[in-house]
């Protein structure tokens, strides 16, 4: 078991598990921004505004499905992941919408390579809880910022993380933050350590706003339906705590 991790870590499970996670979450019709499992979309919720013709940075795009359905609605959009799979992914996907997006493969440590390009929007799915270094990764995404830009992203529920689905009771400390790592047996008999950190909701906000960045919106929302995200996840967890929470923050 790690004790500590590095980016190579990271990139190799999801290099292993890349096509598994395209085929779980297929039903995405790459027309809208999916935040989470459970949780609204962006046509709901309304959290980027117009973004016709706005420059945007999705980072830990995976497949590139937020992006690519951004890119349908006139956005200009960049999307990043640490895995050469995903990258794949993204790019076939990319062809069967017809639609441009640049897809690259880099790590969250190296995005200040990407200056001196600004973006409107910096934009992140349920990947920051694979960053190694948040607080370098935000000052890095301010920096990429233009004026008045916005960042939005959600991450797994700290809160629900704690939660042990089948009997409903509490399995972890909250104030256990830092690397979590499990091992896993896959189908076909594999074995792999997931790893991912776990944060507080405090220590998210307080980063964040240290940062310079400002707070507008917190979100835990909630939808009755998920036909995207919604394998693997028991709906009597579920319907006692959102697994999806999103934040939005303004330069």
């Amino acid at each position: 078991m790690y004790k500590k991790i590095n980016e190579k870590n990271i990139k190799e499970w999801w290099d292993s598990a890349s096509e598994y996670y395209q085929k779980e979450i297929s039903g995405d019709k790459m027309v809208d921004v999916n935040y989470g499992p459970f949780a609204s979309s962006e046509k709901k919720l309304k959290l980027l505004g117009n973004i016709n013709g706005k420059k945007i940075l999705e980072l830990g795009c995976g497949g590139g499905q937020a992006s690519i359905s951004l890119a349908k609605r006139g956005g200009l959009c960049t999307g990043i992941d640490i895995s050469s799979n995903q990258i794949k992914a993204a790019n076939k996907n990319a062809e069967k919408e017809k639609v441009n997006v640049n897809f690259l493969q880099i790590p969250f440590s190296t995005i200040h390579k990407l200056k001196p390009e600004k973006f409107d929007i910096v934009l992140s799915i349920m990947s920051l809880q694979y960053c190694i270094n948040l607080k370098k990764l935000i000052k890095d995404v301010k920096d990429l910022m233009v004026d008045n830009g916005i960042f939005v992203f959600s991450i797994e529920h700290p809160f629900y993380l704690l939660i042990d689905p089948n009997d409903l009771k509490i399995k972890e400390s909250y104030y256990n933050s830092g690397l979590v790592t499990k091992l896993e047996k896959w189908p076909d008999g594999s074995t792999h350590y997931f790893n991912y950190y776990n944060r507080k909701v405090s220590d998210i906000i307080n980063l964040i706003t240290n940062s310079g960045l400002k707070l507008e919106k917190i979100i835990e929302p909630l939808e009755k339906e998920d036909k995207i995200w919604g394998i693997g996840y028991r709906r009597a967890l579920v319907n006692r705590i959102a697994p999806t929470i999103i934040f939005k923050y303004k330069k």
